[in-house]
């Protein structure tokens, strides 16, 4: 499937098309709630999802993925009460949540990164922000044209989806309002796009880090096989010392480019199921798991140290 153009959003005539009773006037099931996510961050929600329900039995959550901008009309609409993305509400979903006099809350829960990926035989590419400005801006657009490209042939862009996350935040960090003219390939998932560059020398994938970052999943480790995972600049001279990949650590110290936040938006203002899964994410267990899964936790987990003073 190929992109010809990006967001086709229909979530204002989604929403006006209906007339939602506020909040206040609705009756909640505060036994079960949907969450909506991008696939992006399918292995480290699933983790949190599994751990949490482990210890609320009698409580159903309905996980449903979609690409980020479904995901956020969905939550618009009520069909979902949490979602979890990247960016804040922009001014017209503010209103929507105004229309309907309702409100909501944003939690910043971790730093996150996208991971630009190449087949195993071009590991010698590092890439510089200028340089995939040149690719997205469509002024290189083959591997021999790239300092270390020892491939032949046009570079073939791959995303998981038209309306993803990981689209959405490579054309506002290179200021583009479309992909026309590129050449570009939803493979439709994030795993499919990982299996998509592992088959194709000329690809170059983007992919949330998390799919790729879990040291202890064996869906990670096999996944990760057969990949080159490249390293970024922001530096216009660099050395090679200034290069980094998305590892936890240059994540959260903000040193690889690629970085973003992620944030559950709520709107699930009383207390109920809704908020103690978030207080799940934000204060107790979840940023041990989100720590383990790669990312960096905007709230680093609790550790205690037991010191055995006697000798």
């Amino acid at each position: 499937m190929r992109i010809s153009s990006f967001f086709v959003i229909m979530m204002m005539l989604l929403v006006a098309c209906s007339s939602p009773k506020s909040d206040s006037q609705r009756q909640y099931d505060n036994n079960s709630i949907t969450i909506a996510a991008d696939e992006a961050f399918q292995p480290m929600l699933d983790q949190i999802y599994q751990t949490f329900m482990a210890t609320t039995p009698g409580k159903t959550i309905k996980v449903t993925y979609r690409p980020e901008e479904e995901a956020i009309s969905l939550m618009l609409r009520d069909t979902a009460r949490l979602v979890l993305t990247t960016r804040e509400l922009n001014e017209d979903e503010k209103k929507v949540f105004t229309s309907q006099g309702a409100t909501y809350k944003l939690y910043p829960i971790a730093t996150d990164g996208v991971a630009l990926i190449t087949h195993e035989s071009n590991k010698d590419i590092l890439f510089s922000t200028d340089e995939l400005s040149q690719i997205f801006n469509n002024k290189v657009t083959a591997w021999n044209q790239l300092e270390g490209g020892n491939i032949q042939g046009k570079i073939t862009l791959v995303f998981d989806n038209a309306n993803s996350t990981n689209l959405r935040f490579v054309m506002k960090k290179f200021g583009l309002k479309n992909v026309n003219g590129l050449n570009i390939f939803a493979a439709g998932s994030n795993q499919k796009v990982i299996e998509y560059v592992r088959q194709n020398p000329n690809a170059m994938g983007f992919i949330g880090v998390n799919w790729i970052s879990d040291g202890e999943s064996p869906l990670s480790a096999k996944l990760s096989q057969g990949l080159n995972v490249v390293g970024i600049t922001d530096k216009k001279n660099p050395t090679k010392a200034d290069y980094y990949q998305p590892f936890q650590r240059d994540i959260g110290l903000k040193r690889y480019p690629l970085h973003r936040q992620v944030y559950i938006i709520s709107r699930d203002t009383r207390a109920g199921l809704g908020s103690d899964f978030i207080n799940y994410i934000v204060r107790d267990v979840g940023p041990l798991i989100i720590e383990k899964c790669g990312l960096w936790p905007a709230k680093p987990a609790n550790r205690e140290v037991i010191i055995n003073t006697k000798l």
